[in-house]
C-alpha cells in the first residue's frame, strides 16, 4: 500500500505516537490506534484507569486490535507494545477494507479514500468522511513532527493527490438524521440533549450584560454516555454546556450557551463561563487523549471564543484545575481535571493562540509564561487507584519548590494544608504545581532556578537558561497599592451586601485569609478588571435579575488556580 496512506492514517489516529503501550481514552493502542476495550477477557477496568469506552459490546469497532492480530498472525498483546507489528496490523486492516471496495491495491493514494474512511470505524458517512478528509489533507500538505521519544517523523507533501470521495457511498454507512440544531461549529457532529432543569439556570447571557469571559475544559472521569446520563439526572446537581466523545466523533450540547451550567464548582465563574466535559480520565498515565478529541474540542473552543469574544489564551481558556473554589473549606475537594496529561501546548496551537516567544534568560520583575515542552517534560507523580504507584511520563506542569534545588520541599498550599506541611507528588495534590500557559512574575533567579511569586510566597521552578518559560511582554501586572500592607485574596467578585435589591440574598464574598499578597509581590491579571456582579434567575413572580456593584476585581494567576482581588487595593 502507498506509504503516504499509512503515514497519514497514523498521524490522524495518534500523531505517530506509540504512548509506551498505554491505551487512549477510546481504548486504542499504538501509532495505528488499534482498539481493544477488553481486560483479561472481561469488559472491566480498574476505577479511573480506562479506557473509558469499555462498553462490553461485540461491536467490531471496539476490537480492531484482535482483528488485525489475526490477520498478521501475531498475539494481540504484541500489537499493543510493538510499533512495527502495530503498523503491520493497521496496514492489514486497511488492505482488507480496500479489497472489499475495489478488489485491487491502487498505487495512487487517492484511490484508498474509502478504506481510510472505513478505518475510522465511524457508523455514519459524516464522521467517516471527516476522518478521511483529515488524512488526505495531511497527505496533500505534508506533516513533520518530533515524537515524545525524540524521533523525527515526516510525511512529505503530495499536493497532486485527489481522493476518490465517491467510494464513501459504497461503505453502506448510515447518513445522519436531521435534528434540532445545537450551537456547534459545522465540522462537529453535534446534537442537543438537555440537562435536567434543576442542574442549570436559565439566563440570557450576554444580552443581560453578564458577559461570557471563560471557557473551562473538564474531563468526565468516565464515559461519554455516562456523562450525558449524569447531567440528565436531577440528583447530580451538575451539568456542562457540552460533552465531547473521546474519539472526537460526537458531541452533545446539554445547556444553551445563554444559560448557566453548574460545572466549575465556583458559581461566580459559572456566571461567566462555558463548560466543556471530555470523555476521559485525568488521574491516570495509562490513558491518553486522542488527536481527534483535541481537534474536535479545539474546533468547539474556537467557535465559542469567536461568538463571545473570549481571548484565546490560558488566562481565559482554563482547565477545571485552574478554578479555585469559593470557600477555603472546599479546597481539599477541588477538582483538578483535565490533569497533567492534557497537552496544553498542543491544544493552544490547535485553537490558533498567539505563539509564545523564544526561551532565554529571565529577569526579576519580568512576567513569564510557564512553557515546558510537553514531550520533554517528564514529571514523576504518585497515583493511588486503588493502590499507590509512581509513574514518570510527559506532563504539562512544573513542580514549585521552597528553595532552588531539586531536593527542596514542595511549596505548601495553606488552603490544602493549614499546618504548612510540604506539598507532595500525589497526582491530585494541586497546590505545588504551575501549569503550562500560566503567567507569573519573576521574584528571583539563582543558577538554573527561577523564583516566581506563587500563592503568597517565592516558589522555585527548575528553569535552566529559561528553557521552561517564555517572556510574557503583554501581561498586565498588579501589585499592592501604595499604603496597602497586604491585598485581600478572594475567588469570586460579588457586589457588597448593601448593593443587592431588597428581598434578594447577598452572595458571600469569602476571603481566603490563609493566603497572602503583601507589598513586594506581584501577579498577572487576566486582562481588564471585572465588574462585581451576581445573578438571580426568573421566577413566576419576577424576571431574572442581574445585580451589579460599583467595585471592580482583577482575576489573577495566584497559584495553580485563579483568585480575585479588589482593584481598590491594587495598583499597576
Amino acid at each position: 500500500m502507498p506509504k503516504e496512506v499509512l503515514l497519514g492514517v497514523s498521524y490522524e489516529s495518534s500523531w505517530w505516537e506509540a504512548n509506551d503501550g498505554r491505551p487512549s481514552t477510546k481504548g486504542g493502542y499504538g501509532p495505528m490506534h488499534l482498539t481493544d476495550t477488553t481486560s483479561g477477557g472481561r469488559y472491566a477496568h480498574r476505577p479511573g484507569e480506562g479506557p473509558v469506552d469499555a462498553t462490553g459490546t461485540d461491536d467490531p469497532s471496539e476490537h480492531t486490535l484482535q482483528a488485525a492480530a489475526a490477520m498478521i498472525g501475531v498475539a494481540p498483546e504484541t500489537l499493543k507494545r510493538d510499533e512495527l507489528q502495530n503498523l503491520r496490523g493497521g496496514a492489514a486492516l486497511l488492505n482488507s477494507y480496500q479489497r472489499r471496495i475495489t478488489r485491487r491495491m491502487p498505487l495512487d493514494p487517492g484511490g484508498w479514500y474509502g478504506a481510510v474512511a472505513r478505518y475510522s470505524q465511524a457508523p455514519d458517512t459524516t464522521v467517516a468522511g471527516r476522518f478521511a478528509d483529515g488524512v488526505f489533507e495531511a497527505i496533500r500538505s505534508g506533516r513533520q513532527r518530533v515524537r515524545k521519544d525524540g524521533e523525527s517523523v515526516s510525511l512529505p507533501e503530495t499536493p497532486s493527490v485527489r481522493p476518490t470521495r465517491s467510494q464513501l457511498a459504497s461503505l453502506g454507512l448510515r447518513t445522519q438524521a436531521a435534528a434540532a440544531v445545537p450551537e456547534c461549529p459545522s465540522q462537529l457532529n453535534c446534537r442537543f440533549a438537555p440537562a435536567a432543569v434543576s442542574n442549570y439556570q436559565v439566563s440570557s447571557r450576554n444580552a443581560n450584560g453578564m458577559d461570557i469571559d471563560f471557557i473551562v475544559i473538564h474531563d468526565l472521569e468516565g464515559s461519554y454516555d455516562g456523562g450525558v446520563s449524569w447531567f440528565q439526572d436531577p440528583a447530580s446537581g451538575a451539568s456542562a454546556h457540552y460533552v465531547m466523545k473521546a474519539d472526537g466523533s460526537a458531541a452533545t450540547q446539554m445547556v444553551a450557551t445563554k444559560d448557566i451550567a453548574f460545572h466549575a464548582g465556583n458559581y461566580w465563574l459559572n456566571l461567566h463561563g462555558i463548560g466543556i466535559e471530555m470523555e476521559g480520565y485525568a488521574a491516570q498515565g495509562p490513558t491518553w487523549f486522542t488527536p481527534a478529541q483535541y481537534k474536535a474540542t479545539a474546533a468547539l473552543v474556537v467557535y465559542l471564543a469567536r461568538r463571545f469574544d473570549v481571548p484565546l489564551d490560558r488566562k481565559h481558556i482554563l482547565g477545571h484545575d485552574n478554578v479555585l473554589p469559593p470557600r477555603p473549606a472546599r479546597a481539599p475537594d477541588a477538582h483538578w481535571d483535565p490533569g497533567p496529561y492534557w497537552d496544553w501546548e498542543k491544544f493552544m496551537a490547535l485553537v490558533g493562540a498567539e505563539a509564545l516567544g523564544k526561551s532565554g534568560a529571565v529577569a526579576i520583575g519580568q512576567a513569564i509564561t510557564i512553557a515546558p515542552t510537553y514531550g520533554q517534560n517528564a514529571q514523576r507523580v504518585t497515583v493511588c487507584s486503588p493502590t499507590c504507584r509512581t509513574q514518570t511520563q510527559p506532563s504539562n506542569f512544573l513542580y514549585v519548590r521552597t528553595e532552588p534545588r531539586a531536593d527542596a520541599p514542595l511549596v505548601s498550599d495553606l488552603a490544602l494544608r493549614p499546618d504548612g506541611s510540604a506539598g507532595t507528588e500525589h497526582i491530585d495534590d494541586w497546590g505545588s504545581t504551575a501549569m503550562w500557559g500560566q503567567e507569573f512574575v519573576v521574584a528571583d533567579v539563582r543558577g538554573d532556578w527561577t523564583a516566581i511569586w506563587f500563592g503568597g510566597r517565592k516558589g522555585w521552578i527548575h528553569n535552566p537558561a529559561g528553557a521552561n518559560t517564555r517572556p510574557a511582554p503583554h501581561a498586565r501586572i498588579v501589585r499592592p497599592a501604595s499604603g496597602t500592607k497586604s491585598v485581600s485574596v478572594y475567588t469570586t467578585a460579588y457586589p457588597r451586601a448593601e448593593e443587592y435589591p431588597e428581598g434578594l440574598p447577598a452572595s458571600a464574598q469569602t476571603r481566603f485569609t490563609m493566603y497572602a499578597f503583601p507589598q513586594g509581590q506581584a501577579y498577572v491579571a487576566a486582562g481588564a478588571p471585572f465588574d462585581a456582579d451576581d445573578f438571580f434567575p426568573a421566577t413566576p413572580s419576577r424576571r431574572e435579575v442581574v445585580v451589579s456593584g460599583d467595585q471592580k476585581y482583577d482575576v489573577i494567576q495566584y497559584n495553580r488556580r485563579l483568585a480575585t482581588v479588589n482593584t481598590a487595593e491594587t495598583a499597576p
